[in-house]
């Protein structure tokens, strides 16, 4: 049996789902039912459960975006940090392999060469720049718990986005502002990454941390040109001049914009599609709200 934990979130629901369309038996515990927070509550809850193997999709990424994690800062830290770090400490005791869903927001930019980062470079948005923000820190902080952790997978997956209307759709929220920023980043088609994830399990591949986005990057910009020419927002979007314009708004919090590399991920057998590739096809099978 599998363990999904956060299963009614955005992320973790789509986990669900291809679970469900894989015919895999899981169980996804509710508030309710277990205390996340509490290392006592978790351990007598696995040590009965006793589950071959744990997904945890739990995260807290602000409300209306992630502008409220830096109002919520006592939540976005159980959410992002204390849990995962809970999770360590009993999982590993029990000898139960699990997945943590982590985020690229860690990192910044790209290499000099343009080129993505890898694994093996150490987030220096995250680390070093003093514009990071609280969400960020965070889900660096529990990348840090779980480094040594025995048995545990990180998958980092890169602004979600998917065929469905949704207010944590990053193809939503571009629609719903007037004027973006320009930006390059690597984004994650959200039932892709959740089939990445699963395959994961499937296929036993080794420990460690896993850039989940889609191969290659994208502008801003060509979201937006994509977006009208499928005639699913026909919105003239204005374009801020730079970032500090951008940030001059009350309350908006540096975003880290950056280009991941999949390519380890890749070598054990599990590929994503190229992104405009995925962009496309997404864009072919839109569902309004």
């Amino acid at each position: 049996m599998i363990v999904l934990l956060g299963a009614s979130g955005y992320v973790g629901s789509s986990i669900a789902w291809r679970l469900r369309q894989l015919g895999a038996a899981f169980f996804s515990p509710s508030h309710s039912d277990l205390d996340l927070t509490s290392r006592d509550a978790v351990s007598a809850w696995f040590a009965d459960k006793k589950p071959e193997f744990v997904i945890n999709a739990v995260g807290f990424t602000g409300r209306p975006n992630i502008d409220g994690t830096e109002i919520e800062k006592w939540r976005c830290l159980q959410a992002n940090t204390v849990v995962p770090g809970v999770l360590a400490d009993v999982l590993g005791g029990l000898g139960i392999r699990w997945g943590h869903v982590s985020s690229g927001c860690i990192f910044n930019g790209a290499n000099a060469d343009g080129a993505g980062f890898t694994e093996d470079e150490e987030p220096q948005f995250a680390i070093s720049d003093p514009r990071a923000g609280w969400y960020a820190q965070t889900k660096w902080m529990a990348e840090k718990l779980l480094r040594d952790a025995p048995g545990v997978i990180i998958w980092r997956p890169r602004i979600p986005f998917n065929a469905v209307d949704n207010e944590r759709n990053y193809l939503t929220k571009l629609m719903r502002y007037d004027r973006l920023l320009e930006v390059r980043n690597s984004i994650s088609q959200l039932e892709e990454f959740a089939a990445a994830t699963v395959q994961s399990l499937q296929e036993r591949i080794p420990d460690g941390v896993y850039n989940a986005t889609n191969p290659g990057s994208i502008l801003t910009s060509e979201v937006a040109e994509a977006l009208r020419r499928h005639g699913i927002c026909r919105k003239e979007f204005q374009y801020f001049t730079d970032e500090n314009e951008f940030l001059a708004h009350p309350g908006r919090v540096y975003r880290a914009s950056c280009v991941l590399d999949p390519g380890k991920l890749a070598a054990q057998g599990i590929r994503m599609p190229e992104v405009h590739e995925s962009l496309e096809r997404t864009l072919h099978a839109w569902k309004r709200a």
